[in-house]
């Protein structure tokens, strides 16, 4: 784990120090772990609050953490969207604020919102992990509530809850689209950082389509990255855009190396269109899948072209196959070697994916945004360009998401 990304969760007794964590630095242009969400993902921390039950206050440590739904409908019937105007954000924290929630267990507390008139809250699942016994939701009442887990995906960092309350008593908060984001919008950010009740911070969007990792070890991609002040106690709690629309979930934070710091001003977000469509699977089933290719991958870009023969300018160069993967059965194959160019190492002699269900591969993030537009069994066609420089077209019938990506060596 990368010791820059820092959780805010409060265990009662904090976890052994993580060993042989590496500061960024120069590193090969290779290690990107295809799944429904593929980039090359930076470990992370998320942002729950863990609780020291000693007497000692609280103690930061840190852990390791974290498209629209294919059938839309299914979600918006219960996932309400706010209309477009301009609020300011005090008229935002008055409407919305209530339903912002606490969400804790005997090992940590995080926040939460409600989405819906049944109950449903949608947190973070790195803050209900390791629940032992009953997790409770407290309202702006400050009466706690037991929730019972519809479900989690430990590949987005997305858990949904459910409380037994009137729905007279809930505050639903509409969900937005994360998909049209602009760089340097203004967004807030409402949670319990620290344990400090429906605190509400505010700043602009710094960054679109970054990679984090999720608590299972693949990477969210397409995640917000936000200068309002997210810390410890923020995760699972929304990242609302100015008409009042949830775009994201507060889930992670980049401390500059200061493990028990907070906020620095660089925070993240899993993205709401992702998080609609897992929470329309996890409401309908228990779970969510997630469509799996089974590959490492590295960007090709013009430097790499003009140095070696890999047959194309642009697109994404297979660097490994994973052992019986859907790739490795579809033909693809991975680099046989690598070189240095400037510094900087490559992957060479692999194939080199170029287009994907018809649209062109400018590089990695293409080919992510393409596979996880898909579900396990559908069909990925995709055009590539072969060490020889030949051009073959290649058909990959899709896998399920292995759980544990340390697995799949090999």
């Amino acid at each position: 784990m990368n010791e820059n990304w820092t959780p805010t969760n409060y265990p009662t007794t904090p976890p052994p120090a993580a060993e042989n964590q590496k500061q960024r630095g120069s590193r090969l242009v290779v290690p990107v772990l295809i799944a429904s969400l593929l980039s090359a993902g930076l470990a992370a921390g998320g942002t729950a609050l863990v609780i020291n039950q000693d007497g000692g206050g609280t103690t930061t440590i840190v852990r390791q953490v974290a498209n629209p739904a294919n059938s839309s409908d299914s979600s918006s019937s219960v996932m309400p969207v706010a209309s477009t105007g301009g609020m300011t954000i005090e008229q935002m924290y008055k409407q919305y604020g209530n339903g912002v929630v606490r969400v804790e267990h005997s090992s940590g507390l995080g926040s939460g919102f409600v989405i819906d008139s049944e109950g449903h809250i949608l947190t973070n699942a790195h803050v209900v992990d390791g629940a032992q016994g009953d997790i409770t939701v407290s309202f702006s009442n400050n009466e706690k509530v037991v929730a019972k887990v519809v479900g989690v995906d430990n590949a987005t960092d997305v858990a949904v809850l459910k409380v037994d309350v009137p729905s007279s008593a809930l505050t639903v908060i509409p969900l937005g689209d994360s998909a049209g984001l602009k760089v340097g919008s203004g967004v807030v950010a409402i949670g319990n950082p620290f344990g400090q009740d429906r605190t509400v911070t505010s700043g602009i969007i710094s960054a679109v389509a970054r990679s984090i990792q999720a608590p299972n070890g693949f990477s969210i991609n397409g995640a917000i990255q936000t200068d309002a002040a997210i810390n410890h106690g923020n995760s699972g709690g929304p990242l609302l855009d100015m008409s009042g629309q949830v775009v994201g979930i507060n889930s992670q934070i980049d401390t500059g190396g200061q493990a028990n710091s907070g906020s620095v001003g660089i925070g993240f977000a899993v993205p709401i269109n992702l998080v609609k469509q897992v929470t329309a699977d996890i409401m309908a089933t228990g779970k969510a899948q997630h469509a799996w290719l089974g590959v490492l991958l590295s960007d090709v870009d013009p430097t790499l072209a003009s140095q070696t023969k890999i047959g194309s300018d642009y697109g994404a160069m297979v660097a490994n196959v994973t052992t019986g993967s859907p790739a490795a059965k579809a033909g693809l194959t991975g680099a046989t070697g690598e070189t240095t160019i400037g510094g900087r190492s490559y992957a060479v002699g692999g194939d080199v994916i170029i287009e994907a269900n018809g649209s062109k591969v400018e590089g990695v993030k293409d080919l992510q945004a393409a596979v996880s537009s898909l579900k396990p069994g559908d069909k990925l066609e995709l055009v590539v360009k072969t060490s020889n420089g030949d051009t073959k077209n290649i058909t990959v019938i899709l896998g399920d998401q292995p759980q544990d990506p340390t697995a799949l060596a090999g």
